[in-house]
């Protein structure tokens, strides 16, 4: 009995590793979902960690196109209507980067803080 408690604690502990090359899931970035709805970003305010590279989901629920635009983080991207796209975030900085819907300025308006 003792030698098929063994046993089975020896699989248990092979079914937890991961063969090289495998991503963990510390290692997998995490995924941050922002909406564009009635033009505007929600949430208006993101907080991830300094020096932890996350992927951004952006979905728009609008019936038009919108590109989501950081002059700071120098990036912009045309979200088509009713889509989602996803995009891969570096390690940043502690700041805060401001971002916008450069189709609708006026109320598509958002902020990125590092901490």
């Amino acid at each position: 009995m003792a030698r098929m408690i063994g046993l089975l604690a020896i699989g248990a502990l092979a079914g937890l590793a991961l063969p090289a090359g495998v991503p963990r899931a510390a290692d997998v970035p995490r995924e941050i979902a922002l909406t564009i709805e009635k033009h505007r970003f929600q949430p208006e305010e993101i907080r991830v960690k300094a020096g932890a590279p996350f992927v951004l989901v952006i979905t728009n629920k609008d019936r038009g196109a919108e590109e989501f635009e950081s002059r700071d983080l120098r990036l912009e991207k045309v979200i088509p209507a009713g889509k989602t796209v996803r995009l891969r975030m570096p390690a940043l900085k502690p700041g805060t980067y401001p971002f916008v819907g450069e189709y609708h300025e006026a109320t598509a308006k958002g902020r990125l803080v590092v901490e």
